[in-house]
């Protein structure tokens, strides 16, 4: 019986309640390997790398320990395409997943990752890749140009259930062509600016997903990928915890820009789905850090004794990222969303400065747009709406409602009432206020909060009234996935305003075939401002920084982070993951005076290395 086999029966064969392991990550070959006719390289290619960039991490990292984190919710796939996929869980396994290249996260340059070498072809849509001849799938499978052949198949498949990958990896990428085992080409449908975050894949064992039929999302639902990083989920039980285990003999683990990182030999994610809870695994060392940007535990919890006697430092880390996109998603199925002036009522009856400035200490800064922090990408002339009493009244009123007895707007029998989905209990003082000056405004704001799964998939599906959350960013605004009518009244797309706009799509269309980059940026602009017209999201707030705590035996390089990190321990991620080791003998010491009741000097770092306008 081959080891793969093992493995299916080892995830398969057990109870739901039992820890679920992964013995050996070994895959059988598939039965019928795909040949190719070789084709010749181009003449006067000009390869590149890049092997004189500084690096971001320390030489006195040292390997050993656990690293133990929370999750707030179970997993409920881990698939990283198909339903219920994109959850933050995700990121945690493709974070063991490198691609063909990388971006320096302070100097922003390509770097080497499972590529040794790159280069640009005359028709700027073409990149040529070598690899590097050590990658290696978990499983021990060297990584070859069919891997990346295989991602296009594969995101290109209907059996996926993946409409936007099946629609970008259609649009964007025409083909990959092969030269040999370790040289590729990478073709896209056409010429355009910063090809190299257009036009690179990640690679997709071939091996593994051998049977790619109609039945994948649920035979894949719970099997564990092979994948190319320093880290592989070796074992987990359904609702408890996920734990990656580092490998010992990585192949990229001596290289420039992976050396001395990814240094502890476990990760633990335990569910802890209250975060007050988590506060108290906190302290009890259960937890190695825990996030303070929240005012009241910035402010307020962390004025505890293990921070006095400094068994527990703090840091107030600025960075310069991309803002996420937080706020209120309407959905504009709903009909007491239809009306443009009720929606832009709607919004200036949110009292976000009120929010910032009583609940938030005036830590947070009003968020604008959707899309700050992009560069000449953002519109910077696009403000938010702000709260208005007498906008509110003038909007409605002309919108043909009128004040009910108990001061609620209402029209047709039907009163503006409309349900908040939330899943944060920390984020309850915030909608509190908003709900209370919202019916000042005659808007009642019914209050619901889920479990972070729940609330993710009643979005995605688009069974919300409004939706209060963030998405995640990237170097360029994405238009497509959030607003184009083909991802409108559909469940699983990002679309979760329904906004359905013919104007906004000859915009996303015309941004996303443009060959010219100060087009793009003009269009991206003038997409901005139409997103701002159409009225569909409010935003709330942005943090261009993080806070955190961390137990005393948890040291960092110098500085501690790099201009893009989200978070001082983040375990994964090619670009500034794995940054942080643990040191034995503070942890010794720092136990041992715990014990006897001795304190240290109490540490809390304010670090604006990478601070925006520094």
């Amino acid at each position: 019986m081959g080891a793969g086999l093992l493995v299916l029966l080892t995830l398969f064969g057990c109870s739901p309640g039992a820890e679920q392991k992964v013995t050996a990550i070994e895959t059988p070959p598939c039965e019928v390997k795909p040949t190719y006719a070789h084709e010749s390289l181009p003449e006067g290619i000009e390869w590149l790398t890049n092997a004189g960039d500084p690096v971001f991490a320390s030489p006195q990292a040292v390997k050993g320990g656990t690293y133990h984190d929370a999750l707030s919710s179970f997993p409920l796939t881990f698939r990283v395409v198909g339903p219920d996929s994109n959850s933050s869980f995700r990121g945690a396994i493709l974070g063991n997943q490198l691609g063909l290249i990388g971006i320096h996260p302070n100097t922003r340059n390509i770097i080497p990752e499972l590529a040794t070498h790159w280069a640009y072809g005359d028709d700027k849509k073409t990149m040529y890749f070598k690899l590097d001849p050590e990658a290696r799938w978990s499983d021990g499978h060297p990584v070859t140009a069919d891997d990346f052949v295989y991602t296009l198949e594969f995101m290109r498949s209907k059996h996926i259930v993946a409409p936007w990958y099946n629609d970008y990896y259609t649009k964007e990428i025409d083909r990959v062509i092969v030269y040999d085992d370790q040289t590729f080409a990478i073709v896209g449908t056409k010429a355009q600016p910063d090809l190299h975050l257009k036009i690179t894949l990640a690679p997709t064992p071939r091996h593994f997903y051998c049977e790619l039929d109609e039945n994948f999302v649920r035979d894949y639902n719970w099997r564990i990928a092979p994948n190319t990083g320093a880290y592989q989920m070796t074992r987990f039980k359904k609702g408890r915890y996920v734990v990656f285990e580092r490998k010992k003999d990585w192949w990229a683990r001596d290289r420039r820009y992976f050396k001395n990182r990814f240094n502890v030999d476990r990760v633990r994610y335990t569910v802890i789905r209250d975060v007050n809870l988590q506060w108290e695994y906190f302290l009890k060392a259960k937890l190695d850090n825990f996030g303070l940007t929240m005012p009241q535990f910035w402010h307020i919890k962390s004025d505890h004794p293990v921070f006095h006697k400094g068994y527990v430092e703090r840091i107030w880390f600025f960075n310069d990222t991309p803002q996420s996109a937080q706020g209120l998603w309407l959905n504009l199925d709903r009909g007491v969303f239809k009306d443009l002036r009720v929606r832009e009522a709607f919004a200036h009856a949110m009292n976000i400065e009120k929010v910032i400035a009583k609940v938030l200490r005036n830590d947070y800064f009003r968020l604008e747009s959707a899309y700050v922090g992009y560069g000449l990408y953002s519109n910077d002339g696009v403000k938010a709406r702000r709260f208005n009493l007498a906008k509110v009244e003038a909007l409605m009123r002309d919108a043909g409602w009128q004040r009910g007895p108990d001061g609620i707007w209402q029209a047709d029998g039907q009163r503006y009432s409309v349900e908040v989905s939330y899943s944060r209990e920390e984020h309850t003082p915030r909608l509190v206020v908003l709900k209370e000056e919202a019916r000042k405004a005659g808007i009642e704001l019914r209050l619901q909060r889920l479990d972070p799964a729940a609330q993710y998939k009643k979005v995605l599906e688009k069974r919300h009234d409004v939706g209060w959350l963030g998405w995640s960013t990237g170097m360029r605004p994405h238009f497509w996935e959030f607003w184009h009518s083909v991802n409108a009244h559909k469940p699983q797309t990002n679309n979760v305003t329904n906004t359905d706009d013919a104007e906004l799509d000859r915009l996303i269309d015309r941004y996303r075939d443009s060959l010219d980059a100060d087009e793009r940026i003009e269009l991206s602009r003038r997409i901005q401002t139409r997103v701002h017209e159409l009225g569909a999201f409010v935003p709330t707030f942005m943090v261009p920084y993080f806070r955190e705590a961390y137990w005393r035996w948890w040291r960092f390089p110098g500085p501690p982070a790099t201009r893009v990190s989200g978070s001082l321990l983040a375990p994964f991620g090619s670009t500034s993951g794995g940054l942080f080791w643990f040191d034995a003998d503070l942890y010794r010491e720092t136990r041992e005076a715990k014990r006897q009741g001795i304190a240290f000097d109490p540490v809390t770092v304010k670090d604006a290395t990478f601070k925006i306008g520094s």
